[in-house]
C-alpha cells in the first residue's frame, strides 16, 4: 500500500486523473476497475472516480508495486490491461502469435506502448509465468520480426535456450516460412525462382533490386507459386529462401506483379481502386523443419503451424481452401 497527501498545488483535481498522471504504467481500465473495488480511498473511504481532491486528503493505494514504476521500454508491458493476442500455438517454452497488420513488433518512432512485445509479456506477466521483478527473470523476447503492415506468425521465447535454438536455427534457415499474397496482374510464368541482389536506402527506407551484384547488396532468393488468377488480381504463395528486408515485395515488383496495397513498390491507382493502403502479405505458415539437433525444442520437429484466416484471400479469393 502506497499514500500519497494532497498538497494545494494538486487540490481540485478529479481523483481517478491524479491517480493517472502519478502512476503512467496503471492501464485507465485498471485504474477504473481499481476505484470500483476501493482499492483506491480518499481518507481510508472509497470514493467516485470524479471526486475532486482536497488540500490535506490522503490517498491510499492498494496497488502492485510495479506500477509505481517510472515508465521505461523493459516495464511499458504493464500499461496493456488487456493482451491483444491471436494465439496460433503456445507450449511452456514459446509463443507462436499471429500478428495483425500495422502493429509494430516492438516499439519505434510511432509507437512504444502498443506493440506486439509489449502484449507477449503483458500476456505472461497476467498469466504469472513471468515477473520481471523475480531474480534472474528472462525477459520474453520475440526471435523474428515483421514489417507493420504485414500481418502473420511471429515466435515468442519464454525462455533464454528456446530464444538460443531459434535464433540458431534461423540463421541455418531450418525454419520454412511461406507467404501468402495478391499480387496486381499474373506471373508470366505459373511459379518459379526470383533471384538478385537487394540494396538497402536506410535514408529512404526502401530497398533497389539488382540482378547483378553491386556493393553493399545481399543475395536474395524467392520462390513463388500461382494459386489462383481472377480479375487483374493474383493469389501467390511465396518462400524465402534468404530472409531480407522487403524481400517478398520488391521481389514481385521486379518481374511486373507489385503487392496490392503496396504504397511503396506498388501501383497507387490500383491501391486506391481497391481501396487498400497496406500491402497484402500474411506470413501464415511455419514449419519446423529441424534436420539437425533443436536440443529442448526437439519435439517440434517436422511440425507445421498455420494461420486460418488471411483476411485478404477471404475478401478476394474465398473459395481458395487454407
Amino acid at each position: 500500500m502506497r499514500e500519497f497527501t494532497i498538497g494545494k498545488n494538486d487540490a481540485g483535481q478529479r481523483l481517478d486523473r491524479f491517480v493517472a498522471k502519478n502512476l503512467p504504467l496503471l492501464p485507465p481500465a485498471l485504474l477504473q476497475k481499481y476505484i470500483r473495488l476501493k482499492r483506491i480511498k480518499v481518507n481510508g473511504k472509497g470514493s467516485k472516480r470524479d471526486v475532486r481532491l482536497e488540500t490535506g486528503d490522503i490517498l491510499q493505494l492498494y496497488i502492485n508495486d510495479e506500477f509505481f514504476d517510472k515508465p521505461n521500454e523493459e516495464n511499458l508491458f504493464l500499461t496493456v490491461f488487456k493482451p491483444q493476442l491471436n494465439i496460433v500455438y503456445e507450449d511452456e517454452n514459446l509463443l507462436l502469435v499471429d500478428k495483425r497488420p500495422g502493429m509494430s513488433v516492438h516499439a519505434d518512432e510511432t509507437e512504444k506502448v502498443n506493440t506486439l512485445i509489449n502484449h507477449v509479456q503483458a500476456y505472461l506477466y497476467q498469466k504469472r509465468e513471468w515477473n520481471p521483478k523475480w531474480e534472474n527473470a528472462f525477459a520474453p523476447a520475440l526471435c523474428n520480426r515483421i514489417d507493420r503492415n504485414t500481418g502473420g506468425i511471429v515466435i515468442a521465447a519464454k525462455n533464454a535456450e528456446t530464444l538460443r535454438i531459434i535464433n540458431e536455427k534461423i540463421r541455418a534457415h531450418e525454419l520454412e516460412k511461406s507467404y501468402l499474397c495478391i499480387t496486381v496482374g499474373r506471373p508470366k510464368q505459373p511459379e518459379g525462382k526470383i533471384e538478385g541482389f537487394l540494396l538497402k536506402n536506410e535514408a529512404k527506407k526502401e530497398v533497389r533490386f539488382f540482378h547483378k551484384p553491386v556493393p553493399g547488396g545481399k543475395t536474395a532468393v524467392t520462390l513463388y507459386r500461382t494459386l489462383e488468377s481472377r480479375g487483374g488480381l493474383s493469389l501467390v504463395e511465396c518462400r524465402l529462401l534468404t530472409g531480407r528486408t522487403h524481400q517478398i515485395r520488391v521481389s514481385m515488383a521486379e518481374i511486373g506483379c507489385p503487392l496490392l496495397g503496396d504504397g511503396k513498390y506498388g501501383k497507387g491507382d490500383v491501391n486506391r481502386r481497391y481501396h487498400e493502403t497496406r500491402q497484402a502479405l500474411y506470413s501464415y505458415k511455419l514449419r519446423f523443419d529441424f534436420p539437425t539437433d533443436a536440443g529442448l525444442l526437439n519435439y517440434l520437429k517436422g511440425q507445421e503451424f498455420t494461420v486460418e484466416n488471411v483476411p485478404f484471400r477471404e475478401k478476394y479469393f474465398p473459395e481458395i481452401p487454407s
